[in-house]
């Protein structure tokens, strides 16, 4: 069973707590990506999505130059490099989260997709039923 250090991109971008929102919709356009990890040193603290600063900058009028920590995700569910494909599938699924930062202790060391499973055709029938289940969701929840 492949592990999640097998099918990780590992070359991750990141913010930081200096950064404000707008940097980081800059660099989130620049790498044509959804979502970027923001580290305090090289520890995890947080994740921005391109929802997130819609729905809790855009939606509620704040500016550009919010601080990330206004924003950001601070509730991470994470896994280690050395999981399987299907713990990680199957924690995806669990939370109807589509992106999973890789961490050692609490250091950033890579982000796990759902676009990384679909590179790296996966054999395990019960991941791939897990990361279809992520699919059928909306983000209410409700199946299409």
């Amino acid at each position: 069973m492949e592990k999640i250090q097998d099918i990780m991109t590992t070359n991750v971008e990141s913010c930081t707590l200096l950064d404000n929102v707008f940097e980081v919709a800059v660099k989130m356009k620049e790498l044509n990506v959804g979502a970027i990890p923001i580290v305090d040193q090289d520890k995890l603290v947080g994740m921005i999505t391109d929802r997130d600063i819609v729905i809790r900058c855009v939606a509620e009028k704040h500016p550009a130059s919010s601080k990330v920590e206004e924003i950001m995700s601070n509730n991470l569910f994470t896994i280690s490099p050395e999981a399987t494909s299907r713990e990680a599938a199957k924690m995806m699924a669990e939370h109807q989260i589509r992106r999973l930062p890789v961490v050692e202790g609490d250091k950033l060391v890579g982000i796990v997709s759902l676009g990384d499973f679909a590179v790296h055709d996966l054999t395990d029938d019960q991941a791939k039923q897990a990361l279809t289940e992520i699919s059928e969701q909306n983000y209410n929840g409700v199946q299409h």
